[in-house]
Order: C-alpha cells, then structure tokens, then sequence
C-alpha cells in the first residue's frame, strides 16, 4: 500500500498537490445510509483553513469541498465517495527562487528524498495544504463515528515549548490554535509572532 492510502475498513487516498489543479479524496468503505452533505464536511474544512495568524500561511485559499460521488439524497450509497477541493490561490511564480533550496523544517526534502522528483511549487504533495483532503476525508470518519457514539475531538498541546497546563474542552474553539488552554494559547501566538517577526 502507498503512502497516499490509508486504513483497512474505510480506506481514504488522497491526491493532488499544493499547487496543481486540486486536492482531493476517495474514500472507500463507508457504509450505505449515512446523513452526509457538503456542509458537514466544509465545516472541518474550514476549521483548518488558513487564519491569517502567526501559525498560518498567507495563502488564501477557499478550499470548498464538492462532493463528486457516493451520496445521493444527503445518504452516502456505500460507493467510492469522491470529494475535490480546487485550488484558486496558488501562486507557483512566489516558490521560483526555490527552485534548488530546500526549505529548513519543511517536507519537500524528505519528499525529493523518498520520490526523487522536485516539486519547488510550495512542496507539491509534501505541502501542509494537502492536509485539506485528509481533513475532508476525516469528516466523513467522524460522521460515522458519532453515529455509532465515539466522539473525537483534536486540540493543539504544545507549541513553541509552551505546553497547556490545564484542559478545558470548551476553550477549544475559543482561539486561532485550538488550543483548551486560554492562558496557553495567549503564550503561544505571542511566541509565534516573535519567530515571524524575526523571520524564523
């Protein structure tokens, strides 16, 4: 199995790159009769999305998700469920100077490494916006999930070498991080900012 399929039951590929036409997903094996419509999956799009904050890219991407198979009347049909999210903000020209430097931190290198092939164009599928076909995809899991009583939630715990102190799950939304430590969250975009600033 490749790196781009994930799971045994439900079984998601994602495919695309940062800067090609789309980023999307297949998802097969999930069950027929499941309430599911675009908004319920742009709703955990949107939690992702780029916010215009020190921990985000200034990439302005819409990122709308289409449904392109394996729903019919708001049910899921137990087919191959397709979704697409087409990219409209990329700017491949802004990566040129990259062409022959590998950003420190980043997965292009690792992804020239594993594949051979240089994607200079925001790192092609070592990209964080390819994150957004794994998130669409995961919204459809947790669909399912919750329908059979298993609640997830994710949450940011440490950034920066801040760590929370104290979980409380209704602060989680309540900040640009996720973070369910106000004071936390506070600490780390201050600490995020400063790296920006200084251009680290």
């Amino acid at each position: 199995m490749s790196g781009n399929t994930f799971g045994v039951l439900f079984r998601v590929t994602t495919f695309g790159e940062s800067h090609g036409k789309a980023l999307g997903a297949v998802i097969d094996g999930c069950p027929p009769n499941l309430d599911l419509a675009e908004a319920d999956i742009q709703e955990e799009v949107d939690r992702r999305r780029p916010g215009g904050h020190a921990a985000s890219t200034s990439r302005k991407e819409e990122d709308r998700v289409e449904i392109l198979s394996g729903v019919f009347k708001g049910k899921t049909t137990g087919t191959p469920i397709a979704l697409l999210i087409v990219n409209r903000d990329a700017d491949s020209g802004a990566y040129d100077d990259l062409r022959d430097v590998f950003r420190p931190g980043h997965g292009d290198y690792t992804y020239f490494k594993k594949y051979g092939i240089r994607d200079h164009r925001g790192g092609g599928r070592a990209s964080g916006h390819e994150t957004a076909a794994r998130v669409a995809a995961g919204a459809v899991a947790r669909k399912l999930l919750t329908r059979e009583g298993i609640d997830v939630i994710g949450f940011t715990v440490e950034a920066g070498g801040i760590s929370i102190e104290r979980f409380s799950r209704g602060d989680i939304s309540g900040n640009r991080l996720l973070c369910p430590d106000p004071v936390a969250a506070t600490r780390m975009e201050q600490k995020l900012e400063e790296a920006r600033s200084e251009g680290d």
